[in-house]
Formats: structure tokens, sequence, C-alpha cells
């Protein structure tokens, strides 16, 4: 038995690419995207056709270069998803534009849009989640669209009080980022930091424990992972979003899994239940400096890519 296969009994696997083909052959049940694997995909060759179709409605629907340059970018993710969702029996999560990230009213406009691409093409809504950012103004768009019947993935969560907030909006998904929290207590320990210490891990864990101890239904994906073992040691998770790279590593090794996270464990896990307001949340999370730091840094990635995304097509299409 491989290590995915194993992994694949207590977890969903979920692939972190924009990338079709890549999908196609890692077969995980759902996809995940974002701007920055959007535009990394839109750069390859192979994907030209599906820009160019896209390009032609953009056309047809914008009165303006810059109205047509939106509906451009909102369609071509929406258009690489339901290229994704031919190659997955689940679900696909399509990303809010990061610069919405504090607009709580055009975040709600902006997905209720994308959700109204997919229907229209035949999709329903219970196959897409919508990823925003895991800020209050984020989370409180994510809870009126769940009421709507739009399911959310908040993504860019890395502080404690980000995962308790989502938790108690009954948003259907979060995205605790591993590797980007390690990435930053590695940079502040100046070395490597050993794997049964890793905390990126012990962050999803803890959220891990919360929800189930409590009995919350937001489901918990680990994202952002940086090596196998981040993987291995949250296996249990209700869902892990690994790249194909990871995938394939876990694909060629051979071994059996037991899993590290699990409702029995959770359940005798320590801890208090919280319930945050907007005052108890902005302190919570700005107690947590790696929080803030990471959420904002992420905040600008994603934004920046998006407009990368917008400077390739403005540079190699016609509008």
């Amino acid at each position: 038995m491989t290590l995915l296969d194993s992994l694949k009994q207590y977890t969903v696997v979920v692939a972190d690419t924009g990338d079709i083909e890549a999908i196609a052959k890692a077969k995980p049940q759902d996809a995940t995207t974002n701007p920055s694997l959007i535009l990394a995909a839109a750069q390859m060759p192979q994907y030209r056709g599906l820009i160019d179709e896209t390009v032609v409605q953009a056309r047809s629907e914008g009165r303006t270069p810059a109205e047509r340059m939106t509906i451009l970018m909102d369609r071509l993710f929406v258009r690489f998803g339901i290229e994704i969702l031919k190659h997955i029996p689940g679900r696909v999560s399509t990303e809010v534009d990061a610069k919405l990230s504090f607009d709580t009213e055009a975040t709600l406009l902006k997905a209720r849009q994308l959700i109204g691409y997919y229907e229209s093409a035949g999709i329903s809504r219970d196959r897409i989640l919508i990823k925003i950012g895991s800020t209050w103004e984020g989370i409180r768009a994510a809870e009126r669209l769940e009421k709507e019947g739009i399911h959310c993935n908040l993504t860019l969560l890395f502080s404690f009080a980000q995962a308790v907030a989502c938790a108690e909006a009954g948003v259907t998904l979060i995205s605790p980022f591993v590797g980007r929290i390690y990435d930053y207590y590695r940079k502040e320990k100046g070395s490597e930091i050993p794997p049964d210490q890793d905390p990126g891990v012990a962050s999803v864990t803890r959220i891990y424990n919360y929800y189930k101890k409590f009995g919350y239904r937001t489901q918990v994906m680990g994202a952002s992972f940086r090596r196998v073992e981040q993987i291995t040691r949250l296996a249990g998770s209700d869902l892990l979003t690994i790249s194909p790279d990871l995938i394939a590593a876990l694909a060629a090794s051979t071994g059996e899994l037991t899993p590290a996270l699990t409702v029995a464990g959770a359940q005798a896990s320590a801890g208090e239940r919280l319930h945050l307001d907007e005052k108890a949340f902005r302190w919570l999370h700005n107690e947590d400096a790696m929080a803030t730091d990471k959420l904002a840094e992420g905040i600008r990635r994603f934004n920046a890519d998006a407009r990368k995304l917008e400077d390739f097509l403005g540079r190699n299409v016609s509008l």
C-alpha cells in the first residue's frame, strides 16, 4: 500500500493546483485553485484555447475594456473550475479577488456572480466552494452566503481566532496554512524544525480537536504543505489539499498510516469553548504576531498574482 492510498482511508485528498492535466493524473476527490495557481496554469500553452474562448465571451458581455477585463478574470476562474470538475467527483474551490478582503458587501456580490456563472453552465452550487480570505469582513460575508446555500472555503487562515470565528459563522470549510506557519517560525528560529515540533501541524491539530470536541460542522482542510511529514502527521483531518508534486511523493512511498487526528482523541482534548464578537476576534487575532503577519502577506501576494494575471492577459489578448 502506498502512503497516498493509506491517507485516503482517513482523509479526503484535494489537489492544490490549477493545472487540469495534473489533476486528471492525481485523481483527487476535490480541487482548489487561487490566483497564484491560475496565473501559473494560464501561462501553459495547452490552456491557450480555453483562454481564447473566454476572451470571446468577455468581449460580448463587457462595454468597456476595464469591464471586459473584470468579466474575463471572473469567467476564466470559473472556466478552469468547470474543466477541473470534469476530472473529479467532488468540489472545486474558486477564489474571490483578494482586493475585496476587507469589503463584506463586495465579497457577497462577487461570490454570487461566480456562482451564477457556474449555474449558467449547468454546474450545481453543491459542487462549488467559494474561497474567501479569513478576515472579519470575509467571515461575515461567508456567514450570509452559507444561509443562501453558497458554500464557502475560508482561506489564509493562520490564527485560532480565525478558526473559532469561522466555526461560529457556520462556514463549510476552512483552509489553515500549515506550510506558511512553518515558514514563519523556521525563519524566526534560523533552522529547520523537527517534524514532531512543527507549529503548522500543531495549529491544525488544535483547530481539529476544538471543532470535533464542540461539535462544529465546519470541516478542516490543512493546506500549503512543504514536506510529506506534515501531511502524514495530519492523517485523519477532514480534508488535506496537496500540491501535485507531494501527491506524487506520497504515491511513490509505501507504508500504512495510523490517523493522528480522531474524533475520540478530539473529544478527550483540553480546552474551553470560545465565543468571539468583533472586538474579541480582533484582539485575539492581533495577539498572534505570526497570524497577523502571514494574513497580511497572503492577501498582498494573492492580490499581486491576480494583478499579474490581468497584466498577462492584457499583453496576450485583445479586449
